[in-house]
């Protein structure tokens, strides 16, 4: 059985997918334990095909994924539901997290954490090419609402692309989770937070690829009702096991 699956969702990357899961692969392979790197990608540029051939010659890749675009989180859900590691996280297709950072995060996952998060709003955070100012104001602006609307206080930054599960809490959230699309980070540590599991956060290098794919006006609308749609697609989730989990772990320097 592995001792980690990653999964990597991808539209239309065909340009970085195979540089993204070419350095996870090399990765994990140097650590000398067995790994699987599941990549689910959308789109109709080759990106599949690309990943499909990579695996070819480098054993542990799986491709899946569909010429539609249907969402990140849709993408991640199908690649945790066949994952078999004992630790099951995902990073984004275009890399702006290196997978290197992975040294942060295996000891918090070793030392009892549930699920454990990649943070960029961290003190500790080397932001190695930061965003354009307009998303930056956009991502506080963001924060606020997320709180607003599903809790999670104590979490600096609920969107960065790089969270890693036990395998048991990864397959039991993603089993409740809902949404497609973007929003699906905050759908899951409010899952997460409901569950009374223990979040911890790790501060993490990162740094912006300049994609400005996703549109502003109508994404904005529509991850404003996604936020919103949280509680009451979840108004039903069973009581926090507090008895069995500890309290949230707050971010601590590397």
């Amino acid at each position: 059985m592995p001792y980690v699956s990653l999964v990597v969702p991808a539209y239309n990357e065909v340009a970085r997918i195979c540089e993204t899961i070419g350095e996870a692969h090399d990765y994990f392979s140097s650590r000398g334990e067995p790994f699987e790197i599941i990549v689910s990608a959308d789109g109709t540029d080759g990106t599949r095909e690309a990943a499909g051939e990579f695996g070819r010659t480098h054993p542990g890749i799986i491709v899946l994924g569909s010429p539609e675009r249907r969402g990140k989180g849709l993408g991640i859900r199908e690649g945790v539901r066949i994952a078999r590691g004992a630790w099951i996280g995902f990073t984004d297709a275009d890399n702006k997290t290196p997978i290197s950072e992975f040294d942060k995060i295996e000891p918090e996952l070793r030392a009892g954490a549930d699920v454990v998060i990649g943070s960029r709003g961290h003190r500790s955070s080397r932001i190695e090419r930061a965003q354009p100012f307009y998303r930056r104001v956009g991502s506080k602006a963001f924060a606020f609402f997320v709180h607003v609307c599903v809790g999670l206080d104590d979490i600096v930054d609920s969107q960065c692309g790089f969270k890693f599960f036990r395998s048991e809490v990864a397959k039991e959230i993603f089993r409740l989770q809902q949404i497609d699309s973007y929003m699906f980070d905050a759908e899951v540590l409010f899952l997460a937070r409901a569950r009374g599991y223990r979040i911890a956060q790790v501060p993490i290098r990162w740094r912006d690829d300049g994609d400005s794919r996703w549109p502003v006006v109508s994404g904005s609308i529509k991850n404003g009702r996604d936020l919103l749609s949280i509680r009451w697609r979840h108004r039903s989730v069973a009581p926090p096991l507090a008895a069995r989990h500890e309290a949230a772990a707050p971010p601590r320097d590397a």
